[in-house]
Formats: structure tokens, C-alpha cells, sequence
């Protein structure tokens, strides 16, 4: 497989970083995350007038068509940056669920503003109760003359307190976890008979809980066909999972190198603690663990964008959840460790990073999740 950047990524993976470096230095960061908002819309714009929310969304709704492999740089970057705007949530969850559920008149409708920056999506799917399991669906629609009335509630919903519409997963029929019955609701953030909790997670990204009482939306707010959406819910929660794993490398690759600047500066005895063949070697697993967490993000990257058969691709994702777990889980605490006392103050950027990469571990499944789930998909 071919790891390397073509001559366009590399471009662009080049201008994502000279503007994260520049406009997204750990100082501004921190006043962002201080801010009511707890986001910068001068930084969504600049977003989009790089092409980066137009780049994963299909060419004929305003976007570039690009996949996960073209975004995995715009990726890293976030994660070493820490970037907190819901990035992922809009077009990694919410554009996706559109762009592959939708019919065409509801793609021209919405993914145009997306790309713009003129509007920002959430997913809502997981549910008190419901783990990783995205078929657990407890919350109703039920048809009522011209529209939908949705009841039940929805938990930990990414980049929900920013968002102008949310997709919505509902069961139109069944129950429990049956496959058929699920569907997919855009609902906008403003509907009667909706209650919205905010909160700021561990990680300093925020996010909500939405509960629905009665919440009455049209027709026409129906994504795609009715009862058949758990494809399409799986395809592109797998995406965005390539898409943190993508972040992952970035936010590993910052551990290291200010683990790294840290050993060679801090003196112990009149001597960089560097110097000592133990530290040394954690380092070195440090490093073998990015390279390893690096191919792995690529694998997932590529099998999502393969459009090939479900189960193989959902082999590659689970594989590679796997493998990045155990990634954050290692560099982050050595990270931390490794600076000593130091390593979980808040004036120190590795200490966010900490956090992130504790989040990242869990986000989408944690590593027993994709265990059981790889070894599933084994038998077709």
C-alpha cells in the first residue's frame, strides 16, 4: 500500500498547518475554549474558504468529492492543533448521512450551505443505555398525517449546541436492535418540543443531550427511505471513526515531539534527563507506536473509501479502533508521565492532549467494542 501524500494532498496538508500554526497556537486555543461560544466562527470561515468543509462532500451538491485519504492530513492537523470546532460533527457525521441517505433535492437543499460554512450539522444516535450498539435505537417517529412526531431521547450528541439541523436516528418500526425500521430524521434545532442540554466534555469539545417530547417534524424531513437506514448509519460512522483515528496520528506526533523537546531540555543530575538509556527507550516505543498507529489510520482511511464490501471494510476500521486505542492509551500516559508532575498541568498543551487522546480511545467503540465486533465480521 502507498502511504504517501499525493502532490495535491500535500498541499493542502501543508496550508491546514500553516494556518493551525498561525491562528491555532495553544494561547488561542485556550481563549476559545473560554469563550461563551466555546468555538470560533472566524476560524469555521476560514474552514471554509480553504475548501475543507466542501472537500469530503459530493461534487454535484457545491463540494469536491473527496474521501477520508484526501481529509486525513486536515485530520492530523486537527488533532495536533486540538482544533475543537465541530469539524467532524458537520461533515464527517452529519453532511455524510445526507450526502449518502438523502435524495438529490435534499443534498442541493443542504450540502451547498455546509460547504459554505452557512450551516453545521450533528448526528444524534447513541442513547442512554444503547453502548456502541447503533442499531439500539429507543427513540420513536410516528406518522401522523403530513409529518413525524418523534419521542425519546438522545445522549452525547458532537457539536450539538452549534448546530442548525440534527440527523436523526429513529425507529419508524420495530424494535430492540432489529436491522429494519431504523430511519433517519433531519430535524431543525429549533423544532417545538425539543429540550437541549449543553455541556463541555473532557476534552474541551462540547456537546449535548437532546431529549424529544412530541417534536413534530414534516414529511419531507424523512432522510432517504423509510425503515432502511442502518446501512448508511454504519458506512459512515465507520468514515468518521477512520477520520479520529486520522486525528489520533496528529495528536500522537505532538506528544512525541514535546515529549521528545522535554527530555533534551529538562536536567537532572547536570544532565538532560535524555541521556538516560531508560527514558530512551520509552521514547523509542513511543515512536514505533506512532508509525504503527500512522499505517493503521491509512488502512482505515483507504477501506472506507473503497466502497467495497461492508464487512471487509468494517474488518479494516475495527482493526485499526483497535490498534489506535491501545496507541492513545500508551503515548499519552508515557507523554504525561515522562514530563513528570508537570505533564497534567493545564498551562501545558500535553496535558490537553492527554485528554483528547483518553476521548479518542472511546469515541465510536472502545478497543473491546472493535474486538468483538472484528471478530464478527469475520463470519460472512
Amino acid at each position: 500500500m502507498n502511504f504517501d501524500y499525493s502532490e495535491e494532498q500535500q498541499l493542502l496538508a501543508e496550508s491546514v498547518r500553516r494556518f493551525v500554526a498561525r491562528d491555532y497556537a495553544f494561547e488561542n486555543r485556550k481563549k476559545i475554549l473560554a469563550s461563551p461560544a466555546g468555538m470560533s466562527d472566524e476560524v469555521w470561515g476560514t474552514f471554509a474558504q480553504m475548501g475543507l468543509l466542501a472537500l469530503p462532500l459530493p461534487a454535484d451538491a457545491g463540494g469536491f468529492g473527496g474521501g477520508a485519504v484526501d481529509l486525513m492530513s486536515v485530520m492530523e492537523a486537527i488533532g495536533e492543533a486540538l482544533v475543537v470546532e465541530p469539524f467532524l460533527a458537520t461533515v464527517g457525521l452529519g453532511a455524510q448521512l445526507v450526502a449518502r441517505a438523502g435524495t438529490e433535492e435534499q443534498k442541493r437543499n443542504l450540502l451547498p450551505a455546509v460547504a459554505e460554512g452557512a450551516a453545521k450539522l450533528a448526528f444524534a444516535c447513541t442513547e442512554p443505555g444503547s453502548r456502541y450498539d447503533l442499531a439500539r435505537i429507543a427513540t420513536r417517529a410516528r406518522r401522523d398525517g403530513a409529518g413525524y412526531f418523534i419521542n425519546g431521547e438522545k445522549r452525547v450528541v458532537l457539536g450539538g449546541p452549534w448546530a442548525d439541523r440534527f440527523v436523526v436516528s429513529v425507529r419508524t418500526a420495530g424494535g430492540g436492535t432489529d436491522a429494519h425500521g431504523v430511519s433517519l430524521l433531519l430535524v431543525d434545532a429549533n423544532t417545538p418540543g425539543i429540550k437541549r442540554t449543553d455541556y463541555v466534555m473532557l476534552d474541551g469539545q462540547r456537546a449535548c443531550d437532546l431529549r424529544f417530547d412530541g417534536a413534530r417534524v414534516p414529511a419531507g424531513a424523512l432522510l432517504g427511505h423509510e425503515g432502511e437506514a442502518l446501512a448508511a448509519i454504519e458506512s459512515v460512522v465507520d468514515f468518521a471513526t477512520a477520520l479520529v483515528c486520522a486525528e489520533a496520528v496528529g495528536a500522537i506526533r505532538y506528544a512525541n515531539e514535546a515529549t521528545l523537546e522535554y527530555l533534551k531540555t529538562r536536567k537532572q543530575f547536570g544532565v538532560p534527563i535524555g541521556s538516560f538509556q531508560a527514558l530512551q527507550h520509552r521514547m523509542v516505543d513511543m515512536t514505533i507506536t506512532y508509525e504503527q498507529a500512522r499505517s493503521m489510520a491509512s488502512l482505515a482511511c483507504t477501506a472506507v473509501d473503497g466502497g467495497g464490501d461492508a464487512a471487509e471494510r468494517r474488518r479494516a476500521v475495527s482493526a485499526a479502533k483497535i490498534k489506535i486505542a491501545d496507541a492513545c492509551r500508551h503515548v499519552s500516559q508515557e507523554a504525561v508521565q515522562l514530563h513528570g508532575g508537570m505533564g497534567m498541568t493545564d498551562e501545558l498543551k500535553v496535558s490537553h492532549t492527554f485528554r483528547r487522546l483518553t476521548l479518542i480511545a472511546q469515541q465510536f467503540g472502545d478497543a473491546d467494542h472493535h474486538l468483538a465486533r472484528y471478530a464478527s465480521a469475520g463470519h460472512h
